[in-house]
């Protein structure tokens, strides 16, 4: 079995989905199966430095870059449309991620030309929020392009549960299929020491940290979370904020002004993008981890941290009812008087933290790890292959164990 993988960008800035479909094709590749990612050389306001319009041979797959015109995010480019429309029939079936974005269009034109199955995740990018936020465009460009592609699709994968509420108040009939991101296990067992944060953000050592971890976005909730540390500030001095996270798009300041507007800046700090050891370690260093997002796919940020064992508050807007159900994590409103009391609630009981934190770390290990991931996709892969095309491909032919 051949996939391909098409995402607009790979560039670290883009944050989650970067992530996952690279992850994702790291262990579906280690199961036996072909996979390749086509995508631009695009990372926020720069490009990545990599070669283009060549395959890139990596451990479980293969990945080719070309490069774009930036256009209102579109990211236009002759070249990969090109590849796409000569390339695609030579693959069982196209795994595309993102929407509002033409890599991916052309993608889905290129299938239907070639008549190759392909499966749609929009990574959270048909929640209310998500589309409402620059409604102006999306909602020209969905009616004209996204949702005749989407509705010739042959599949459009949930990654949340919550998902097939928001598709259904679009009207669109494509198949739905539920399978979820996850985290390498392997990334978990054991964390690199705290002190490598210290070294480089003294400013944190002998503090309890609160750590957010994503992309500086308007999505985000960072103006929540302002008001809402401040008032856990309050109560407990000895807090302090982690904001880690990009800026791809020069929010940045805005997000800055929010924490001097409620009288704690001086008790945050903004570290940019942590990747690799300092990223665990900044993990291993705190002591609660929170999400006040509006809108997310599924964030792979807070699959992270739970998975270090730490206690959570995350809002509705992370899609994640699963971790309430299991008591794994505190989920509450898209609200700052929520956030700030969870935390504090949290703060205020070490025991109760400590527990939650575990019952987090076993929930996600448990449940949420890729190699469970890849076997259900590779499952729904071959059962699409099954219905459409020529040749279907059995469990035992597309994977070796």
């Amino acid at each position: 079995m051949k996939i391909l993988m098409v995402i607009p960008a790979l560039g670290n800035v883009y944050g989650g989905p970067t992530k996952v479909v690279l992850d994702l094709a790291e262990s579906v590749g280690k199961l036996g199966v072909s996979v390749d990612i086509v995508a631009t050389n695009a990372n926020g306001f720069t490009v990545i430095d990599v070669p283009l319009n060549k395959w890139i041979t990596e451990k479980n797959y293969r990945v080719q870059y070309f490069p774009y015109l930036k256009f209102l995010d579109y990211k236009f480019t002759g070249s990969m449309t090109k590849w796409l429309f000569h390339n695609v029939s030579d693959y069982d079936i196209v795994h595309t991620n993102a929407i509002f974005s033409y890599p991916v269009l052309a993608a889905h034109l290129a299938c239907q030309f070639r008549r190759v199955p392909y499966i749609a995740t929009p990574h959270g990018m048909m929640e209310p929020w998500a589309l409402a936020y620059k409604a102006w465009k999306k909602k020209f460009y969905f009616i004209l392009f996204e949702k005749p592609s989407l509705q010739k699709a042959n599949a459009i994968q949930m990654i949340a549960s919550t998902e097939a509420r928001d598709i259904s108040t679009l009207n669109l009939k494509t198949p739905l299929v539920f399978v979820p991101n996850g985290i390498n296990s392997r990334d978990f067992e054991s964390l690199p020491s705290s002190e490598l944060f210290y070294e480089q953000f003294p400013k944190t050592r002998n503090k309890i940290l609160i750590i957010f971890l994503g992309r500086i976005d308007p999505k985000k909730g960072l103006d929540l979370l302002s008001t809402a540390f401040a008032k856990a500030h309050e109560k407990f001095p000895e807090t302090h904020l982690i904001v880690a996270g990009p800026d791809n798009t020069g929010f940045l300041p805005t997000a800055e002004s929010y924490f001097s507007e409620a009288g704690c800046k001086d008790s945050v700090t903004f570290t940019g993008m942590l990747t690799g050891a300092i990223k665990y370690a900044a993990l291993a260093a705190a002591n609660i981890y929170v999400a006040p997002s509006y809108s997310e796919g599924f964030s792979m940020s807070v699959l992270e941290g739970m998975a270090t064992g730490l206690p959570c508050v995350i809002t509705t807007g992370c899609n994640f009812p699963e971790a309430a159900e299991a008591e794994a994590a505190s989920v509450v409103d898209i609200n700052a008087e929520q956030i700030a009391n969870a935390l504090i609630g949290l703060l205020q009981d070490p025991i109760q933290a400590k527990n939650m934190g575990d019952r987090a770390r076993q929930f996600i290990l448990e449940n949420y790890t890729w190699d469970r991931v890849a076997l259900k996709l590779i499952s729904v892969y071959q059962d699409i292959i099954r219905k459409t095309h020529k040749n279907p491909v059995s469990l035992d032919q597309g994977v070796s164990r």
